[in-house]
């Protein structure tokens, strides 16, 4: 397979306060035009990743295989980042207790591979909408910090 078999097209993250249903990122088949972002608050941290594949494969589960796994990665990606600014107790955030402890962001990212994938959508050209959460009593438990 070559690096052209999947391309990460982009990707958005939420943090939201609830734990209620998904709501569709897909309508008619195509990605939203406008997707709402919460601040950073409440009990979970979710992701949001898209991702996209070669087109010129030969079958729709190889494209949504491969765009599944894009997306995922992605909404990884982005879960991370999210993370590493949120403020931790004693003023500081996440990024740079990392910067202190350099056993912590190989922590994080192990709990963040563990997050839950909330919804897969796929779209009309077997690109790939994934929601995934963490909670963040979980981040906090696995990296041994406290949240502010």
């Amino acid at each position: 397979m070559s690096s052209k078999n999947y391309v990460i097209t982009g990707g958005l993250c939420l943090i939201l306060a609830a734990c209620g249903g998904v709501k569709s990122k897909v309508k008619k088949g195509e990605v939203m035009q406008t997707i709402d972002q919460e601040s950073v608050t409440g009990g979970y941290v979710e992701s949001i990743g898209i991702g996209g594949a070669d087109p010129a494969l030969p079958n729709q589960t190889q494209r949504r295989s491969l765009s599944r796994d894009a997306a995922i990665a992605k909404a990884q990606f982005e879960m991370l980042s999210m993370v590493k600014k949120i403020e931790v107790e004693g003023g500081t955030t996440v990024q740079d207790a990392i910067s202190k402890d350099s056993t912590l962001e190989t922590r994080l990212q192990e709990t963040l591979s563990g997050a839950e994938i909330l919804k897969t959508e796929w779209t009309n050209d077997d690109g790939c909408v994934v929601t995934m959460r963490i909670p963040k009593k979980r981040l906090e438990s696995m990296m041994g910090i406290k949240f502010k």
